[in-house]
């Protein structure tokens, strides 16, 4: 006979293989990567996250050119570890280094589907820690599924993938909050807490929102005076203060990151209509701006039942009930919707924390089933209120005809299988009915989402023939630390450098540095994302600054070129005086941080022969062309894009007008680029500039011509956490600055991402709280002879 653990273990196996099976087949009726053509990398999943998991990639492998302190491939410079703080410091995002790197899409996807079902497994698990469920613990892991197959999971998650750590962290944060009640687990506790906080610290604060919810309603429940109450939540209190210690290493550098970054678009909470809300229950529906509340027919029926299922104690079935329902009204108003969020509405979806209320869903849905199947009157009752919820859908433009037979398919089946469980007949039936009900609805969801998603949001090809091409161009013409290699303005993705290789302006992240934004902008740089996501500045001048030696340019279904320039070292110097302001023109600006004029205004609208014609059109979009040469596209549009400044040709004729595609731009501005002063200015950077630089994970040491003064200047932005010399390094022009006064000849600069110091602090003395906490509570346990010290981690139902 099965024991208690190895029955919880296989409902937990049921649940995860239910949700694998069940997501993979939605993902292969949609034809959707990897069972199809059709991409399923949309928005930040392809814009992101598939090219941060490939620098992970190559962390693990040594191939990264820096560490996990600084990226030495994005944004010529950033700060590492907050981007590994919040993209990839999930346990499970070690598993793409298992894979092939040209496979990095199919190791993502992995991942996604490792993360869902570990998320089914840890609510089989808290299910059972609940109430056990004898001879329905199989239902547990159907309801496990439900949770993890939920609306948000499989139509938003999905393409977030840090997001399905909150998925997973909310029922393990909920066991956290079990053995706190009862006084076990002092150490798995915390550390669990971390690790949730480590993996994704904005889900898991979510969660822990969540986990603390659970946890009163928990001891509402409990017959014990209010001393124990307290006492349990002193204990949880201290839990969790523990484990976020343990993760302020990496979590103090992420909360700082996100303060040094660019503004974001932020707007007003405004709430979804209670039409559509009611329509996101229903499968196969899809909507950027409401709450993907689906759980599948099952969970819903069963938690709408639990008011009227008298085999529950009142007091039980009311508490579970009311707070669900109060969870649901929470994402509603404004008050909670910022707390729920830290505080801060979020740019993007208002409703993240969604999957703490499908939790609550299948919780409600557990509590109904635990002491027996239900029968008649919460069947008829929550069949009832289904049914309004159903209609109150109706006037929603979220649901369809096919939504609703789906939905009513699918509750028929539900309702089947109850019944003839309830009457022990045909058990596997049953299974079959309920397991079928949740996988059928639950496939149609992730493949309608599948579809749904390319046609509304921007798209990104998996890994081919154009990714390998380019990645071997830059590989063939790397030279770092020499010069940079840049993959070029021809984006695949926003994050190209970490994607394909090289050393390239481009980059977006949530952490995209203020500094950074600022100083490309002023150098004539481009981006979308409203200044968080940069794109690469195709100008020779910029090259030159930056180092930027070889350089891809790929005409669209062309092959990709190696372009290269003669270039400044990475460590340049400028001579003594003022440190000089930008202003508002970018060919001025450029010329300011080259030190030399290089560039011609055009007489009469026209540039000389010679020169090379470069636009300047930030809020243009449209085509522009030198005479008859080919068309160049500008996509301008502030706040949201700024375009960058383009290059059209050389001058072969006297005259040679810029030719727009629609209206000439207001604001558009020309420069004529005059090589040889370029050149002149270059030869000049190298022969005063750095003898030798050498470029590690964390800093730069270079050496200069002997008693040279002025200013060192490293062709790296300006971001918080540099220093050099032992102080803070100064910035110039937005770049890493050191004066000279002619007495070294050796600069060295390190860096060292802000709140590092103060979170290792932390983290260590958390670290000690824990030493002295764990045998204190065992040994109090030991004494009052507390039985409960020794229980498996469920407990008692």
């Amino acid at each position: 006979m099965w024991t208690l653990p190895s029955a919880r273990g296989r409902a937990a196996a049921l649940a995860a293989l239910i949700t694998v099976g069940t997501v993979s087949a939605g993902d292969a009726v949609a034809r959707t990567f990897p069972f199809g053509p059709r991409t399923r990398s949309v928005n930040d999943l392809g814009n992101q996250f598939v090219p941060f998991h490939a620098r992970l990639w190559d962390l693990l492998h040594g191939r990264a050119d820096g560490g996990v302190l600084l990226n030495w491939q994005s944004g010529y410079g950033t700060s590492a570890l907050p981007d590994l703080g919040t993209y990839l410091t999930s346990p499970f995002s070690l598993l793409v280094g298992l894979f092939p790197r040209d496979e990095i899409d199919l190791a993502v996807y992995v991942v996604t589907l490792v993360k869902t079902a570990a998320a089914a497994a840890a609510m089989t698990w808290l299910l059972t820690a609940l109430h056990t469920g004898n001879g329905r613990r199989w239902m547990a892991g159907v309801l496990g599924a439900s949770y993890a197959l939920c609306g948000w999971s499989v139509v938003e998650a999905s393409y977030n993938p840090m997001w399905l750590d909150g998925l997973i962290a909310f029922p393990l944060l909920c066991l956290v909050g079990e053995w706190a009640r009862t006084g076990r687990r002092p150490l798995l506790g915390p550390v669990i807490v971390a690790l949730a906080w480590i993996a994704n610290f904005y889900t898991a604060y979510m969660a822990t929102l969540g986990a603390a919810l659970v946890l009163l309603a928990r001891l509402l429940l409990e017959d014990t005076g209010a001393r124990e109450r307290i006492l349990a939540l002193l204990r949880a209190g201290w839990t969790v203060l523990l484990g976020i210690g343990l993760s302020a290493p990496v979590l103090v550098p992420v909360f700082l990151g996100s303060k040094h970054a660019y503004p974001g678009w932020s707007k007003e909470f405004a709430p979804a209509g209670w039409t559509d809300v009611f329509a996101r229950t229903l499968p196969a529906t899809y909507s950027f701006f409401t709450p993907a509340v689906f759980v599948g027919g099952g969970a819903l029926l069963l938690a709408a039942g639990l008011a009227f299922n008298r085999s529950v104690p009142r007091r039980e079935r009311r508490l579970w009930t009311v707070l669900t329902v109060a969870v649901a009204v929470s994402l509603q108003w404004g008050p909670t919707h910022l707390v729920w969020h830290a505080f801060a509405t979020p740019n993007g979806s208002p409703y993240r924390q969604t999957f703490v209320l499908a939790g609550l869903v299948v919780i409600a849905a557990w509590t109904c089933l635990s002491r027996g199947w239900p029968g008649r009157r919460p069947l008829l009752g929550g069949g009832a209120v289904v049914a309004l919820i159903a209609l109150g859908a109706g006037s929603s433009d979220l649901v369809n005809g096919p939504a609703y037979l789906l939905f009513a398919a699918g509750l028929a089946a539900v309702l089947g299988g109850l019944l003839l469980a309830a009457r022990g007949r045909a058990v596997a039936v049953a299974a079959v009915l309920l397991t079928g009900a949740l996988a059928g609805q639950a496939a149609a969801t992730t493949a309608y989402a599948d579809r749904e998603r390319p046609a509304r949001l921007d798209d990104y090809p998996p890994w081919g023939v154009s990714h390998g091409e380019r990645a071997a161009a830059v590989a063939a013409a790397d030279g770092w630390p020499a010069y940079r290699t840049d993959p070029g303005r021809t984006q695949l993705t926003g994050n190209d450098p970490i994607l394909l290789g090289g050393q390239g302006a481009s980059y977006y992240s949530s952490h995209t540095p203020d500094v950074l934004t600022r100083t490309l902008t002023a150098l004539g740089g481009g981006w979308t994302s409203r200044g968080r996501s940069l794109q690469s500045l195709d100008n020779p001048v910029t090259d030159a600054v930056f180092s930027v030696g070889a350089r891809l340019r790929t005409a669209p279904g062309g092959k990709p070129q190696v372009i290269r320039q003669e270039t400044a070292p990475l460590v340049t110097v400028r001579p003594p005086g003022a440190e000089p302001r930008y202003g508002a023109s970018p060919f001025r600006n450029q010329e300011l941080l080259l030190g030399a004029k290089v560039y011609e205004s055009p007489v009469e609208g026209a540039c000389r022969v010679g020169t090379e014609v470069f636009l300047w059109a930030p809020d243009y979009t449209g085509t522009a062309r030198l005479g008859d040469g080919p068309a160049a596209m500008l996509s301008g549009g502030q706040p949201k894009r700024r375009a960058a400044l383009t290059p059209l040709g050389t001058v072969t004729e006297p005259g040679t007008p810029v030719v727009y595609g629609g209206r000439a731009p207001r604001d558009a501005s020309i420069g004529c680029l005059d090589r040889d002063r370029l050149n002149a200015a270059v030869a000049g950077l190298a022969r005063t500039g750095a003898v030798r630089v050498d470029v590690t994970d964390s800093g730069v040491t270079a050496d200069l011509p002997p008693g040279t003064k002025g200013t060192a200047v490293l062709a790296a932005p300006r971001i918080a956490g540099w220093s050099c010399g032992g102080r803070p390094a100064d910035s110039y022009l937005g770049l890493v600055a050191v004066p000279l006064d002619g007495t070294s000849s050796t600069v060295t600069c390190s860096f060292r991402p802000p709140g590092l110091r103060a979170g290792s602090a932390a983290g260590a003395g958390a670290l000690l709280a824990l030493a002295v906490t764990v045998p204190l509570v065992r040994k109090r346990a030991r004494s009052r002879g507390d039985v409960t010290a020794s229980e498996p981690a469920g407990g008692k139902a």
